[in-house]
């Protein structure tokens, strides 16, 4: 059965660190973003960043990957459900970097913009729950 690595980690957490440690191939919604319209976000394209981070997930199945990293924060029950799929099994990768180190890390970085937006993601995160968990 085919396997989705689904990070699930804060902002500058080190979400990415471990996805580029793996090998397997990555899709990353931030470079996604990047690509389509050279900044860091705009809401009014995010629909298509996610359409394109879904066709990106199939279309590295469909070229015999085994495995395929979502490079994401993926912090709500609602986001990762998104990408159940009868094609797949989910694993979560929960990288748990509290949300102070996450904003010194942004911060060191001269990365402030993002700062409000941990905060953001911290006051709604929802945890993994048992039930999400899928059995290869």
């Amino acid at each position: 059965m085919k396997k989705l690595m689904m990070t699930v980690g804060l902002p500058r957490s080190g979400k990415t660190t471990w996805a580029q440690a793996g090998r397997a191939p990555i899709v990353c919604p931030d470079q996604i973003r990047y690509a389509l319209h050279g900044q860091r976000f705009i809401p009014e394209a995010e629909m298509f960043v996610w359409a394109i981070a879904h066709c990106m997930v199939k279309a590295l199945f469909l070229a015999g990957h085994d495995t395929v990293i979502l490079d994401a924060t993926n912090g709500t029950k609602a986001r990762r459900e998104e990408w159940r799929s009868k094609s797949w099994v989910r694993e979560f990768v929960f990288i748990g970097t509290p949300k102070e180190e996450c904003i010194r890390r942004a911060i060191a970085l001269d990365d402030n913009y993002i700062v409000p937006i941990i905060e953001k993601m911290a006051a709604s995160w929802e945890n993994v729950e048992a039930e999400e968990e899928e059995l290869l």
